[in-house]
């Protein structure tokens, strides 16, 4: 096995219901985490994370990519005008960005925190 490779082809992650830390404003969203890989100094996380209709408040602290695979959603920074995401769309958000998360149809994403 490689110190720099991790392959993820056996990963079996265990589901973590309801652990996002982002304050929810609207709707009932419910979310599960599918988290596939942690970096030895936990400063990197990667998975797939599934989220319910509703609406958080977030400030994100980390770079954030994500490809999603399923749903709609609504991103509002603060300030700015609102970004429709859906199925296929593959972004990265930016350490700093405030604002609203608004999942209009369940989603599902591969996402990486670094």
């Amino acid at each position: 096995m490689s110190d720099f490779i991790t392959v993820l082809r056996e990963t079996c992650p265990v589901p973590v219901v309801d652990a996002t830390k982002w304050k929810r404003i609207g709707g009932d969203p419910h979310t599960v985490n599918l988290n596939a890989y942690l970096s030895k100094d936990g400063s990197k996380i990667m998975g797939t994370w599934i989220c319910t209709p509703g609406k958080f408040e977030v400030n994100y602290e980390k770079w954030e990519f994500c490809h999603f695979l399923d749903g709609y959603c609504i991103i509002t920074p603060e300030g700015e005008q609102p970004i429709h995401l859906k199925a296929g769309d593959v972004f990265v958000i930016e350490p700093g960005m405030k604002g609203t998360w608004e999942v209009v149809e369940t989603v599902r994403k591969y996402f990486v925190f670094a």
